[in-house]
């Protein structure tokens, strides 16, 4: 049940520090009415207590200290944006490193679906994320306006990362409720669905869902390993190996230091954790 060395981890969530972190939370900050969050750098600063990797320090490179930061760890692999231009300058000099993501907001459907295919063009985008309760405004896991990007990842063959369950930021929940998955998963079969932050107070339901659809799986995006969901570990020891996926939240809340201090506690199984740490996501992001 021990941690492997030197597997070459894939972060399916990671990326590089600003030197105004307040940016990170920009696109969904107008959404918020609770004033104290509103009014903080980090709107789900309550939940994280004192773990956010902060502001860049001087005028060190984000790039630079992303990379320092993986080798330390010994994660090989990043799936990041390319929407901005460090983002687009770490893909273009380290090809090897980093793998192209894309957000996407259905509000504009046909932007969204014309942007997915410019980036794939463009970056060999691997993922497209969404941020159902970070939409403006909102829309739900199963709500049509979807449709047409699900459709397009399935075309394309492209993963779609999905944020479910209760969000952290002081937004309404119940566009993230799991029990959408379930249609959404029966009109697109061949659409590759991973979980993004947990699906809490769900995660039993997510459980049932991933044994009935082969195609569902789970990321721990968000969450330092200690408070990893036993129901996910006791599935990814039994029936699940194949479908949790580790995912950090470097810098977005979580500093790397603190997710592999707590990982080796985690009682995954010895043949869970090469899957774990790196063969579920480079299957599922097509780079094995």
């Amino acid at each position: 049940m021990a941690m492997p060395a030197d597997i070459g981890i894939i972060d399916c969530m990671i990326g590089f520090m600003r030197s105004d972190p307040e940016q990170n939370y920009a696109f969904f900050r107008d959404n918020i009415k609770d004033p104290v969050s509103k009014a903080s750098i980090f709107p789900v600063e309550y939940l994280f207590k004192g773990n956010v990797p902060g502001a860049l320090p001087g005028d060190l490179d984000p790039v630079a200290v992303t990379l320092e930061q993986m080798d330390l760890y010994g994660i090989a692999q990043g799936l990041i944006g390319c929407e901005d231009e460090v983002s687009r300058r770490a893909l273009r000099e380290h090809p090897t490193r980093f793998i192209a993501s894309t957000s996407a907001d259905a509000n504009d459907i046909l932007g969204t679906v014309r942007k997915i295919r410019r980036l794939k063009e463009e970056f060999d985008i691997r993922a497209v994320g969404t941020f159902p309760a970070g939409c403006s405004p909102q829309i739900p896991i199963s709500d049509a306006k979807w449709y047409p990007v699900y459709a397009t990842c399935a075309d394309l063959g492209i993963p779609i990362f999905i944020c479910a369950g209760i969000p952290g930021p002081r937004l309404p929940s119940m566009c993230q409720h799991v029990e959408m998955l379930d249609i959404v998963c029966y009109d697109f079969p061949e659409l590759i669905i991973v979980t993004r932050h947990g699906c809490q107070p769900w995660t039993e339901l997510m459980v049932k869902l991933m044994l009935k659809w082969p195609n569902l799986h789970y990321s721990t995006s968000a969450f330092a390993p200690k408070h990893y969901d036993q129901r996910i570990i006791d599935y990814a020891n039994s029936r699940g190996a194949d479908r949790v996926i580790y995912a950090g939240y470097f810098p977005m809340g979580l500093t790397l230091k603190r997710i592999f201090t707590d990982m080796p506690a985690v009682p995954f199984n010895d043949d869970v954790w090469p899957k774990f740490l790196r063969h579920n996501a480079a299957r599922v992001l097509g780079i094995e």
